[in-house]
């Protein structure tokens, strides 16, 4: 059963972070034509592709996909607990556990993104196509934190900021959702 419940986990939690890598990337509007924009778009194409036509986009955001990442986090815990346990428990309660595991989703994702784009830097120098998608991703959030924090010595320190920024959120939402923020 432990082994069933962290793949189903697993492919959620990798689909969700597709799905909302696919929404941040509409929303900063990234370079369509970069292979790594292409392989985002058409690993949810063919889910997203049919609720496009139900469900418009609201400006800027891609709502088909933030409502299909919203319904995998939500359907996420009773489907492990109907593995664990053999029972199914549709409570209210699962929209709340739903929300939170998407902005925490959300976080983990900006994290990781930022931490990636800090090792790319040493690595590639900019040259790599999946640089430029990286760069378009995180500077709206690294700008902010480069004027109030500027580079000493060469060196960049805003990308340690927004991950203190986000550590923070994450400290603040164990604070506020005691016990439920740990099993997210």
């Amino acid at each position: 059963m432990l082994t069933l419940t962290f793949i189903v986990k697993t492919l959620i939690d990798l689909y969700v972070m597709v799905l909302l890598l696919r929404i941040w990337m509409q929303w900063s509007r990234c370079d369509f034509y970069n292979p790594f924009s292409q392989f985002i778009v058409k690993v949810t194409q063919p889910i997203i592709g049919p609720l496009r036509r139900i469900i418009p986009a609201m400006g800027p955001i891609d709502s088909a996909s933030l409502l299909l990442a919203f319904l995998l986090t939500t359907l996420k815990y009773p489907i492990l607990l109907l593995i664990q346990t053999g029972s199914l428990s549709l409570d209210p309660m699962n929209l709340l556990v739903g929300l939170l595991s998407l902005l925490k989703s959300a976080g983990t994702l900006v994290f990781w993104m930022i931490l990636i784009r800090a090792i790319m830097s040493w690595v590639s120098q900019g040259r790599s196509p999946f640089d430029f998608v990286l760069m378009q991703l995180t500077e709206p959030l690294m700008a902010p934190i480069r004027r109030i924090l500027p580079a000493m010595g060469g060196i960049d320190f805003s990308g340690m900021g927004v991950i203190l920024v986000l550590y923070l959120l994450n400290y603040l939402g164990m604070d506020l959702f005691p016990g439920l923020w740990y099993l997210l």
